[in-house]
């Protein structure tokens, strides 16, 4: 039988990293029964045998009531993982160690994985890992995953003959002791569960009749300590927690060096290089896109579209055809170089660590939008995709956050948004153009922040933010990462595109097509400016995005958009299509995060939002 492996640890240890090292691209994202928290799964091939690993979500405690350490404790108690791996930040091993005397509190075979050991010598540190590995009973595995270096030691323990169990035990009040021991022997419970019960943790192996009798046996606790058993048992794995790491830790003379984050945080020069950071990210899209765009579209006009026409096939096969070469031409030749290269970008900015610190300098701003600095990382990501961004306000500490958070991701130009603003906009009217949508889309961002932020009910809180440590990203990590996300529109997007492209050609060949734009051609003509068949491409938008775009090249019968529409209605089709409606997966995640209503709410604003606008600024055109 396969062997089941877990990865374990804090945020930002580097976990993900080593996942993807071992797993490559065979990942799978599931959510875990009865929660929204998904999880990554990938099959491990190591020395011709096979193992599976998990990714768990990041978390400094099992003891917390977040979905994600709900999600990881059940995992650990009722899951079937064979090996814990817990992954160390070596560098602050203490705040690290209180998590990992949790799961050796489980008595599931454990690996130590101690990484990061190149900071931890640069802060000065030195880890006897022999040392920890005696402390607890368990092999420890000193790593630098952003090099690769030991990885593979991972995989030889995982399919070893041995799977060893942490001995190591925290030392607790005495009165803690015997109240886990009298769990422990009336209900039957292992030490972690007995614990969990006195810490009043929900958790799907303890019934009410346990909650019930810890319930009664904390009240006791607390009256003789004055302080809740959960507390009690916090500050003794601190303890702990400190204890080992000060015995396992020697300090060295710290050599002094340039901190960019002293640069990277304040306001000056920090703000500036955040805007143009973000400004130039944009401009390569487009500069790089559009030169990929043409080179593509030109290689696959002359091998695949000519070629084709040359066949003189019967009406029926041509009209259809075409339809799907041009869908073919418009996903890869046009959409796919301009998301591609976006995710490479947004995949440097995560593995430098640099959008902690744009977090850190957005704070203050950002709490006029009714949310505090890492509010800003769902709208950053945001600008690859709306699905994960949304997904990601879980980590925001209160529902009102993670409502504003979610309208507002809907409104930002997403990856797919990218697409159609570059490729219909930047290429056929200029990038001028292309960036005043920007900024029309982000004054109205703010402001509907600002209104959210008054009307919204619920507490506004402070922040608290680790930085990551700033890092020189791994060109083959960046490419991989960027590659597992555009894949999502290979695999999902293109089939989507084909299979209606072809329907699309059957029913232009059958008149059903011009008989819908003969419709609502004078709706769309007199209310946005724009022709019937474009206004057909708007509504496949709702699937997604780019196919808004895409699906106007075939309707239009060609990829040069601007031999069928004029710079003003380019402009508008543009506009609208950006704000109009989010697409199906996102509204599907918004209903699964803030709920049906919300969702709903957000799907017709958006709706009235983007046919609005396009109706003024279509007035101001006629004007001018």
């Amino acid at each position: 039988m396969m062997r089941r492996a877990a990865l374990l640890g804090n945020p930002s240890v580097g976990k993900s990293l080593i996942f993807n090292h071992l797993t490559g691209l065979g990942v799978e994202v599931s959510n875990y029964p009865g929660t929204t928290v998904g999880l990554m799964s990938g099959i491990v091939r190591y020395n011709e045998t096979e193992f599976s690993l998990t990714d768990l979500p990041g978390i400094y405690s099992l003891s917390g009531k977040s979905d994600e350490e709900k999600l990881v404790r059940e995992y650990l108690i009722t899951g079937d993982a064979d090996l814990i791996v817990a992954v160390l930040d070596a560098k602050h091993l203490e705040r690290n160690l209180y998590l990992l005397l949790q799961a050796a509190e489980i008595r599931k075979p454990l690996v130590i994985v101690l990484n990061m050991m190149d900071d931890a010598r640069s802060a000065g540190k030195i880890i006897d890992a022999a040392a920890l590995s005696a402390k607890f009973g368990v092999p420890v595995i000193e790593t630098i995953a952003t090099e690769g270096k030991n990885l593979e030691k991972i995989a030889d323990y995982v399919i070893g003959d041995e799977l060893p169990v942490p001995i190591i035990v925290p030392r607790y009040d005495h009165h803690i002791e015997a109240a886990a021991r009298n769990l422990q022997k009336y209900h039957n419970l292992s030490l972690a569960e007995a614990l969990f019960a006195l810490e009043n943790v929900s958790l799907s192996t303890l019934s009410p009749e346990v909650m019930e009798s810890a319930a009664a046996i904390s009240s006791e606790i607390e009256k003789r300590h004055m302080m809740s058993p959960d507390q009690i048992i916090g500050a003794n794995r601190h303890n702990t927690a400190k204890a080992i790491s000060d015995e396992v830790t020697t300090l060295a003379p710290q050599k002094k060096r340039r901190d960019l984050d002293s640069l990277l945080t304040r306001g000056f020069p920090g703000i500036p290089i955040l805007i143009i950071t973000m400004v130039g990210i944009l401009a390569i899209v487009f500069l790089l896109g559009g030169f990929l765009e043409e080179a593509i579209i030109s290689v696959m006009t002359t091998y695949l579209l000519d070629p084709f026409h040359a066949l003189n096939l019967a009406p029926f096969w041509d009209t259809v055809g075409g339809a799907v070469i041009l869908a073919l031409m418009s996903g890869l030749g046009i959409a796919f170089p301009y998301v591609f290269l976006f995710y490479i970008f947004i995949s440097i900015l995560e593995d430098t660590g640099y959008l902690t610190r744009a977090a850190f300098l957005a704070d203050r701003g950002m709490h006029h939008l009714g949310l505090h600095g890492q509010g800003l990382i769902p709208l950053v990501l945001s600008f690859g995709c709306s699905v994960p961004a949304i997904m990601s306000t879980r980590f925001l500490p209160t529902r009102r956050e993670r409502i504003i958070a979610s309208v507002l991701v809907t409104m930002l130009p997403c990856s797919a948004r990218t697409v159609v603003i570059s490729g219909i906009v930047a290429s056929f009217i200029g990038f001028g153009a292309a960036f005043s949508i920007y900024g029309i889309v982000f004054i109205l961002v703010f402001v509907l922040g600002c209104v959210l932020s008054r009307i919204t009910p619920g507490e506004q809180y402070g922040m608290i933010l680790e930085m990551a440590q700033l890092r020189r990203p791994i060109p083959k990590y960046v490419v991989r990462k960027a590659w597992m996300r555009v894949s999502e529109f290979l695999y999902i997007a293109m089939p989507l595109l084909l299979v209606s492209s072809v329907f699309l050609g059957i029913f232009e060949y059958f008149g059903l097509v011009t008989m819908f734009e003969s419709f609502i051609d004078p709706i769309s003509t007199a209310v946005l400016g724009l022709p019937g068949f474009a206004f057909t491409a708007l509504m496949f938008g709702i699937l997604r995005k780019e196919m808004a775009f895409e699906t106007l090249a075939i309707m239009g019968g060609t990829t040069d958009l601007a031999s069928i529409l004029t710079s003003s209605q380019l402009y508008i089709f543009a506009l609208v299509c950006v704000l109009f409606v989010p697409c199906i997966s996102t509204i599907a995640v918004l209903m699964k995060e803030i709920g049906v209503k919300a969702a709903a709410l957000i799907t017709v604003f958006t709706l009235l939002l983007g046919t609005s606008l396009g109706a003024l600024l279509h007035f101001v055109f006629m004007l001018v």
